[in-house]
């Protein structure tokens, strides 16, 4: 599929809310693009006109507030909210109203604003928890879960969505058990990735991933699987399998992957995460030799970096291309 007639199909898509498309790709064989920081002022004034520019992905950094018991959303402060999500309670909301609010008034805008846009997905949206959880305060995955079950709703695409009839999340990847883009509209998939404050932090020794797994394989054995909100993630960029590093019964629920462009680039043996159709997030694209204006290059360079990185396995291409709103609807065929 040619980068510019994929892009005609997902506008064709968009155009007829409820009518599927019999040609319709999975989502494990294309590759979107996203928006980095996604949640920051400084790249939309409302987090919905990144929604409106066509932005496949949206970033959130999130501290958990112990002394106020919220989940705060915010790039340095970890008390404050710096955000331009608003408490939205209807479309007309999400582009008024003071902004720098909770995580879930963001999970509102993105439940509205797809509400508002039935033809439209699916949506990634990527949470770098910036410290960790804080479960012995009660801030911990469960609680998150919640979280989302409240504010998002049916809108999540959840594990148990993929694992279908299948033992594992891996085996249900290498089976190739991802839905179709057509069955996925309005549908938000979720990845959770450590923080750089708790992955620089020495005495952190249970960081996101291993803790979201172990609760996702707890939640399992009670028989409760359906609950989980969110895909556990490896986070960074690596040779070889980089789930060697989890448990033996951690290792095959990870099928998500999260790391920087440039070094998936310098790994070798990119095209096995396309094989087995796991899901990889790559970020900083504008940093791709040759290196590309990080906010405004033009739109010919913007295609041609992410018809590369499709052609090397990408699932979503990141960047800070916030303006650029004929590239970030693209859909490109993966590998």
């Amino acid at each position: 599929m040619k980068l510019a007639a994929a892009g005609l199909l997902l506008l064709s898509t968009l155009a007829v809310p409820g009518v599927a498309s019999a040609d319709s790709p999975q989502l494990s064989h294309v590759t979107t693009v996203g928006v980095h920081n996604t949640y920051d002022p400084a790249a939309y004034p409302y987090l919905a006109q990144a929604l409106d520019n066509g932005s496949s992905l949206l970033e959130l950094d999130v501290w958990p507030d112990f002394f106020t018991h919220e989940w705060k959303v915010s790039h340095s402060n970890p008390l404050g909210n710096g955000n331009n999500c608003v408490d939205a309670h209807s479309a007309a909301d999400l582009y008024s109203g003071g902004a720098n609010k909770d995580l879930e008034s963001c999970l509102d805008d993105i439940r509205i604003w797809l509400g508002a846009h039935p033809g439209r997905g699916p949506l990634t949206l990527k949470i770098e928890m910036k410290t960790g959880f804080s479960a012995n305060t009660g801030l911990g995955p469960a609680q998150l879960d919640a979280a989302f079950r409240d504010h998002l709703g049916d809108a999540v695409f959840k594990p148990a969505d993929l694992l279908g009839s299948h033992a594992t999340l891996d085996e249900a990847s290498k089976a190739d058990n991802w839905p179709t883009l057509d069955a996925l509209r309005g549908k938000v998939l979720t990845e959770i990735i450590p923080g750089t404050v708790e992955e620089g932090n020495p005495t952190d020794t249970l960081h996101t991933d291993v803790e979201y797994a172990r609760y996702l394989l707890e939640q399992k054995a009670a028989g409760k699987l359906n609950s989980v909100q969110i895909f556990p993630t490896v986070h960074g960029a690596a040779s070889g399998d980089p789930r060697d590093k989890y448990s033996a019964e951690q290792k095959p629920w990870f099928v998500v992957f999260d790391g920087d462009a440039s070094e998936w680039l310098a790994k070798a043996g990119m095209s096995w995460y396309d094989e087995n159709h796991y899901y990889v997030v790559m970020t900083d694209a504008q940093n791709v030799a040759p290196a590309i204006d990080d906010r405004n290059p033009t739109v010919d360079q913007a295609v041609q970096r992410v018809a590369e990185l499709a052609r090397q396995h990408a699932s979503v291409v990141t960047s800070d291309w916030t303006g650029l709103t004929t590239v970030l609807p693209t859909v490109d065929s993966r590998g």
